[in-house]
């Protein structure tokens, strides 16, 4: 190692370790690690350079494609979903489950289950409490139909107000590349800006 790279890299050294050598370690490797880890950090940059270069022409090709992100999630989404579906561990478990399915269907209990449920369903208490519910549905849907239409009507008279047309008026010439020139003075207002 010649003098000048030597003077260089002891004061590398000595600046990364405060002036003094690691335990263990001669002047001569440390420096050595300190060249190593100078070139390795350079190297790790050169290739956050090449990678946001790269990252930044792959969007630009999927935006000359038409491939937005969530056209790609979903394009992803559908991938893993048929990965997942031929895989064997998920066909052994769909076939266990069609074969417990067809156990369950064929038992006694299913069987008195179903019966069961068909019986309430045919039941006068049954019959009430659906009817009971529909008539709650309805009401319910009516009174939230009365409440928007008053809020519709309660909004236009504010739209309509002197209050709401002053401060439309002074958004619009507030919003950026709007003249003033387009927009009509308030009422009452002759004078121009």
């Amino acid at each position: 190692m010649d003098s000048e790279n030597r003077g260089f890299a002891t004061m590398n050294a000595e600046g990364a370790s405060g002036g003094t050598l690691q335990p263990g370690m001669t002047e001569e490797e440390t420096l050595e690690v300190q060249l190593e880890l100078i070139k390795i950090e350079d190297e790790i940059l050169t290739l956050r350079q090449v990678l946001n270069a790269k990252e930044r022409h792959a969007a630009d090709l999927r935006r000359r494609l038409g491939i937005n992100p969530l056209s790609e999630f979903k394009q992803n989404i559908t991938k893993g979903w048929q990965d997942v579906q031929s895989s064997n561990a998920y066909m052994k478990t769909s076939q266990t489950l069609g074969d417990l399915n067809d156990r369950v269907k064929s038992s006694n209990f299913y069987l008195t289950a179903s019966a069961t449920l068909e019986d309430i369903s045919r039941s006068d208490a049954y019959k009430k409490t659906q009817e009971t519910f529909s008539q709650a549905g309805q009401v319910t849907s009516s009174a939230f139909s009365t409440m928007s239409s008053a809020i519709k009507s309660r909004l236009g008279e504010l739209r309509n107000s002197s209050t709401f047309k002053s401060f439309e008026d002074k958004m619009t010439k507030a919003m950026p590349g709007k003249s003033n020139a387009d927009t009509p003075p308030p009422p009452g207002n002759n004078s121009t800006l």
